[in-house]
């Protein structure tokens, strides 16, 4: 697949924005941590995925140390914005998401999609290869800069400790998480009925998520970090997120809408 030039440019000016000190990242351009996440990037802006799946998992654990835990300021956080990939049940395309909410009732205020045909094969744990270059483009195509991005998938819950959150948050260099809706990997008791009640997701004796009911005797959602938030941030963001509904309603709306442009195409 040829990468559009022009999209391409696109979301290069938007992770240069996003990615400046200006946005509150910690890392320079000639930091060693800084051009690791520039590597990431260029696969995301369409510089070619790597060229096997062992490639791809090695460039996973050489990324994964650079994600960063750190508490979210709760009260300040105005705009969510959720990131969902929808694909079409006919061919190779896919469609992606980002949708930006509001506080304190959490409505749309905005939305972008970019439609695709992912370059790199079908692999679990490797999705974000296929995945972060759509969702990226219409993270590019959002005028507003949201405070956190919610991905429907996993950050740290993932075999080598970086999932599509982790790519997304270190790509952006902005807090996301993920919030799934079964384990890719990993044990978790099953929490207490109400909601609000949650147990660890552990996998190999590491606490790597948790197991969270966010309705009354609902089945539970997976919440992960993705990168400069931490687990009890998250924890609360999503409850805070989910006032009706299992899932949040970033993730929600994102899913709605990246399947009505895929039904559009």
């Amino acid at each position: 697949m040829t990468v559009d030039p022009t999209a391409r440019r696109r979301v290069g000016s938007k992770l240069f924005r996003m990615r400046t000190p200006d946005s509150g990242g910690s890392a320079g351009v000639g930091d060693p941590a800084d051009r690791l996440a520039r590597d990431l990037a260029d696969v995301a802006l369409g510089s070619g995925p790597p060229a096997t799946v062992e490639d791809a998992q090695a460039l996973q654990e050489r990324l994964a140390p650079l994600v960063r835990q750190e508490p979210l300021d709760l009260a300040g956080v105005s705009l969510v914005a959720g990131l969902d990939v929808a694909y079409s049940p006919g061919d190779d395309r896919l469609a992606a998401a980002a949708v930006v909410l509001a506080a304190p009732d959490w409505t749309v205020v905005e939305t972008a999609t970019a439609v695709s045909r992912p370059r790199f094969p079908y692999v679990p744990g490797l999705f974000a290869f296929r995945e972060a270059p759509a969702l990226l483009e219409a993270v590019a195509g959002l005028r507003a800069v949201p405070d956190v991005w919610v991905c429907d998938g996993f950050g740290l819950a993932h075999p080598r400790r970086f999932g599509l959150a982790c790519h997304i948050g270190l790509a952006l260099d902005r807090p996301v998480l993920g919030v799934g809706k079964t384990p890719f990997i990993g044990r978790a008791e099953p929490p207490a009925a109400p909601r609000g009640s949650w147990s660890d997701l552990e996998d190999g004796g590491e606490v790597v998520g948790r197991c969270l009911r966010t309705r009354d005797g609902v089945k539970p959602v997976y919440v992960s970090v993705g990168h400069r938030v931490d687990l009890d941030s998250a924890t609360e963001l999503v409850l805070r997120l989910a006032p009706r509904y299992r899932l949040p309603e970033p993730v929600r709306e994102a899913d709605r809408h990246c399947r009505a442009r895929l039904a559009a195409v």
